[in-house]
């Protein structure tokens, strides 16, 4: 019973949009219409600026981590927090504060992670940033750290399995469309050097 009220509350944390939030709070063009049209901490990079986009970062991978902690502090464990992770993820990529559409959910997919395993999180988080690095491509190191992720926990944690890879899929598939462009050589490169501060 525990893990189902966590879930819940999870997928509701999950579903407040920090990406819309803030370009509205800072008075910019709405994510969901502007640059690649997902309310997401890179696309709001491309509409407001690196400042709104390391917050709506972080805002993100705390929704998913603050969720698995609660539900930590009041004795929820194995595949049942592993579930609260993957319904925090299910509310950022279909919120219900905003019709069902969110974002890729990468972001607090990878905080849901930390929370199970800090170890696993953060290497997740490495691999992002490494991925990112070499092949300037935001879409393919997500993919990349959330599948490793996947491989990761199941050494460190098997019940943990079932739900994470539950959170692999769902992000795969909020890709589809990322994985066709990279294949065919079109998917956009970040360009940080025409990004605003």
């Amino acid at each position: 019973m525990g893990a189902i009220i966590f879930t819940v509350i999870a997928y509701l944390l999950g579903s407040v949009n920090t990406a819309i939030i803030t370009c509205k709070v800072l008075k910019c063009p709405d994510p969901r219409t502007e640059g690649s049209k997902n309310p997401g901490a890179t696309n709001v990079m491309r509409v407001a600026g690196r400042k709104a986009a390391i917050f709506v970062l972080i805002a993100d991978v705390l929704k998913g981590f603050i969720a698995v902690l609660l539900a930590k502090m009041f004795g929820v464990s194995g595949m049942g927090l592993a579930l609260v992770a993957l319904g925090a993820t299910v509310g950022h990529v279909f919120p219900l504060f905003y019709g069902f559409e969110g974002g890729k959910g990468v972001a607090t997919a990878i905080g849901g992670i930390l929370g199970l395993n800090l170890f696993v999180g953060i290497l997740a988080g490495l691999v992002w940033i490494i991925t990112a690095g070499v092949t300037r491509l935001a879409s393919l190191a997500s993919l990349v750290a959330i599948i490793l992720a996947n491989v990761f926990i199941l050494f460190v944690n098997p019940s943990y399995f079932i739900p994470v890879l539950g959170i692999t899929a769902l992000v795969g598939w909020r890709h589809m469309q990322n994985i066709a462009r990279i294949r065919a050589g079109t998917e956009p490169q970040m360009d940080l050097s025409k990004i605003k501060s």
